[in-house]
């Protein structure tokens, strides 16, 4: 009896870890108590994130609530002082945006990093060309090899090859990208119709399961694009909610104050 005992209880064991594996996915990007301070300044603290697989999620808050520093952290272009990044549950750390990318983590800013006076090509592969003899400075290049890589990139996105905008760097940030993508206020800058191509070139690369991240003041745009909302303020991650489960006035009212994460009832909606 005790043996029967025993071996029941392992067994409930074992299909709980089984359920436990099935009902928590493993995340793509995973954020532990990351901080970052400047001298007395606390940019962020104690900031706690989760992106899953295919998952498109938006950061909002208000100027100074610590969105642009979460983003350069995780990107490498700043270090933090205390907290963990993982990448598929993997403990990974950053000293420059060199890193991240490697890590397969792209980032399109809003400053693009586009030269005007080079092509499509010559773009996309900026800082990554494909050479057909390495000299270092002197090297050949091989610009066949660019121009036929360049439109199978832009295919998957349905940017065209006489494109020069922010179409051109998602493009790329989607081609290049084995993680993650992060934009950072994609549309900023734009008029509605660049606007509107630059969203459904974000609905396309959900439909082919890339994680993404967006950063945008644009509510409309956030509710429009993306599975999840993480809303900072004052420095924190206050609350993820779930877009389906939110309405644009509960996040307002979260980035301004005026509702409580506490007094949010339902699981996804619990303050982080």
């Amino acid at each position: 009896m005790r043996n029967f005992s025993k071996s029941f209880m392992l067994q409930s064991f074992i299909v709980k870890v089984a359920f436990m594996s099935l009902s928590a996915p493993a995340s793509v990007l995973e954020i532990k108590q990351l901080t970052k301070h400047y001298g007395g300044v606390k940019a962020l603290t104690d900031a706690q994130f989760r992106l899953l697989p295919g998952e498109h999620a938006a950061i909002v808050g208000d100027n100074g609530a610590g969105k642009s520093t979460f983003v350069r952290l995780i990107t490498g272009v700043e270090q933090p002082n205390s907290g963990d990044i993982l990448l598929d549950g993997q403990k990974v750390s950053f000293d420059s945006p060199l890193d991240a990318r490697e890590q397969g983590i792209e980032t399109v800013y809003q400053t693009l990093a586009l030269a005007e006076d080079l092509d499509v090509p010559a773009n996309i592969f900026l800082g990554r060309e494909i050479t057909r003899l390495n000299l270092g400075p002197l090297s050949i290049l091989n610009h066949k090899a660019m121009r036929e890589k360049s439109a199978a990139m832009l295919a998957t996105t349905g940017v065209k090859i006489q494109d020069m905008s922010e179409s051109v760097a998602i493009a790329r940030a989607a081609g290049f990208a084995k993680k993650l993508i992060i934009l950072d206020e994609p549309t900023a800058a734009l008029g509605v119709q660049e606007t509107a191509r630059v969203e459904e070139i974000i609905k396309g690369l959900k439909k082919q399961g890339i994680p993404l991240i967006i950063i945008s003041h644009n509510l409309r745009q956030v509710f429009d694009l993306v599975d999840r909302i993480w809303v900072f303020r004052q420095g924190r991650i206050i609350c993820s909610r779930l877009t389906r489960e939110t309405n644009p006035e509960e996040i307002v009212g979260l980035i301004t104050g005026a509702i409580d994460p506490a007094s949010l009832k339902t699981q996804e909606a619990v303050a982080c």
